[in-house]
């Protein structure tokens, strides 16, 4: 499955001593990702950003423009009189699937190899859809932005984000967050339905993953992440730039650090943990509010003047404190982000939440953290998954063969 967290993570030069067959790829591969990664650039900033010199990169450039993937086009950027500058650019003709499954929606992105979401379609579940059922809709739903692709387009898989314990080297779900799901073959399953290859991983971890490429993240090798679902806490950890894994690739849960003895041994299961002592829902029935997103939760604690509200609000940036007190202790992170619902418990009081973090962390241990939200509402998930299925291609743009599957209609959920 996947080799490794993002195509060019931590990479380093194994190239010396290899073939010269072996440094052309290699060399695609660093002028690929770069591009894919920062934007849009000139062959001046590619040769600063890469160290090749310019006739290397010239000639990379223009192998990369014979296999479809880039293009030079003239800058967008302000520029005075004279000839405009041309800046290589990512081919959008190149695309993954991504999708994530929620406990009420089933969300699929198309995005393009410039990491752009081009288009999103989501669909509401009545509940916490069955694997089958996830499958089928996913199944569904890709079928058709599959239909509306343009001729040329280019398909290079599925990135697939799930709640819960994901094996990437087989694509099995052992353990979902809230899906009553036991070591379901997910990726191999809609795979067949839909001619692709799939790639699954927990979606905390991939929300990690692109915040530290693309997002808040970016400027950090050491970061705690944990972000605030519905139905509880994810998160995950990176070290030196790459992604605390584990043994089996199960590392970093972090909803699970446990704050408190369980209630009421052995029976309580979880209790006493990050998920089950801060919870979206305390914030929702202080507010008299039942589904509401985001966005509008946030609103509403903003605009709310109820005491109880607020000492639910307290409450929960007080525990939120002392666990990120913990978890800096152990890992002494450069940033800790905030995503989802957490990160609206920072913005609503920072100060607290870090007297409260202040009060419970070793000094020097806490000395040059920053504690920082997320961008809400950002595409960065899908992005982040879709990196699953762009990483093969990005690693050895040369060599990659794209999946000739053939559309296939879509069908009613089953």
């Amino acid at each position: 499955m996947l080799e490794s967290d993002f195509s060019q993570r931590g990479v380093e030069d194994t190239t010396l001593g290899r073939t010269r067959e072996h440094v052309r790829q290699h060399n695609l591969s660093t002028i690929l990702t770069t591009l894919h990664k920062e934007g849009s650039l000139g062959r001046n900033v590619l040769t600063q950003r890469t160290g090749l010199n310019r006739s290397t990169i010239s000639s990379l450039v223009a192998e990369l423009e014979a296999l479809g993937l880039v293009e030079e086009v003239a800058s967008t950027a302000p520029q005075g009189a004279g000839r405009p500058t041309l800046v290589v650019s990512i081919h959008d003709s190149v695309v993954a699937f991504a999708v994530a499954i929620d406990i009420d929606s089933i969300v699929v992105s198309l995005v393009g190899l410039s990491g752009r979401v081009l288009k999103t379609v989501r669909r509401r579940t009545p509940d916490a859809p069955a694997a089958r059922t996830a499958i089928v809709m996913a199944r569904n739903i890709i079928n058709e932005l599959r239909s509306d692709l343009d001729a040329g387009t280019r398909i290079v898989g599925v990135g697939v984000a799930l709640p819960g314990q994901v094996s990437v080297s087989d694509g099995v779900v052992s353990e979902p967050a809230f899906l009553n799901w036991k070591q379901a073959p997910f990726a191999q399953r809609l795979g067949e339905e839909i001619n692709l290859p799939v790639f699954v991983d927990n979606d905390a971890r991939l929300g990690l993953l692109a915040e530290h490429d693309f997002g808040a993240g970016k400027p950090f090798s050491n970061i705690v992440y944990l972000v605030g679902h519905a139905v509880g806490i994810g998160g995950g950890v990176i070290e030196g730039g790459r992604p605390l894994r584990g043994t089996r690739g199960f590392a970093g849960e972090l909803g699970h650090f446990r704050m408190s003895p369980p209630v009421n041994m052995p029976t309580a299961g979880f209790s006493g943990t990050l998920s089950t002592s801060v919870q979206r829902d305390d914030l929702l029935e202080a507010l008299g509010e039942t589904t509401i997103d985001d966005k509008k939760l946030e609103k509403a604690l903003l605009a709310s003047s109820s005491a109880r509200v607020r000492r639910v609000v307290e409450t929960q940036i007080d525990r939120l404190g002392i666990a990120l007190a913990g978890l800096i202790n152990i890992f002494n992170p450069e940033a800790v982000l905030l995503a989802g619902f957490l990160g609206i418990l920072q913005a609503l009081d920072p100060e607290r939440l870090s007297e409260s973090v202040k009060a419970h962390v070793l000094e020097q241990s806490w000395a040059q953290t920053q504690i920082l939200r997320t961008q809400p509402g950002s595409d960065l998930l899908m992005i982040g998954t879709s990196e699953l299925a762009f990483a093969q291609l990005l690693r050895d743009p040369g060599s990659f063969a794209f999946s000739r599957g053939a559309n296939l209609k879509a069908v009613e959920s089953e």
